[in-house]
């Protein structure tokens, strides 16, 4: 059973970097087979893709976030890491880590509010 499971703090201040983290079990981070992502949903909005980590470690962006968007993994953790620089209220949102695409497993989101 694949698990993905997000954490991080709730809540940031404007001009802050966000930082999440997805805990994986069950499957490797590093499998060729899937890329690993960040999707956010702001309040009364869509869906948005953030990002994702491939298992080669190749990271891509989405182009509206792609300057403020880092990507990074711990393998011996199994976990990859989400960083936003710069925030704003604008990315208050719930954020999810997600495997493959069409995102066959997803973690339970966890609720980012920036505020001061």
């Amino acid at each position: 059973q694949v698990q993905l499971q997000e954490s991080g703090p709730g809540l940031v201040k404007p001009s802050q970097t966000l930082s999440l983290t997805c805990t994986v079990s069950g499957d490797s981070i590093t499998t060729n087979y899937y890329d690993w992502s960040w999707i956010r949903q702001p309040p009364e909005k869509g869906l948005e893709w953030v990002g994702a980590i491939l298992g080669s470690g190749s990271t891509y962006y989405s182009p509206s976030l792609k300057s403020r968007t880092s990507i990074s993994r711990d393998t011996s953790k199994n976990q990859f890491t989400l960083q936003l620089s710069s925030v704003t209220p604008e990315d208050t949102a719930v954020y999810y880590c997600a495997r493959g695409r069409p995102y066959d497993y997803w973690g339970q989101g966890t609720q980012v509010t920036v505020s001061s």
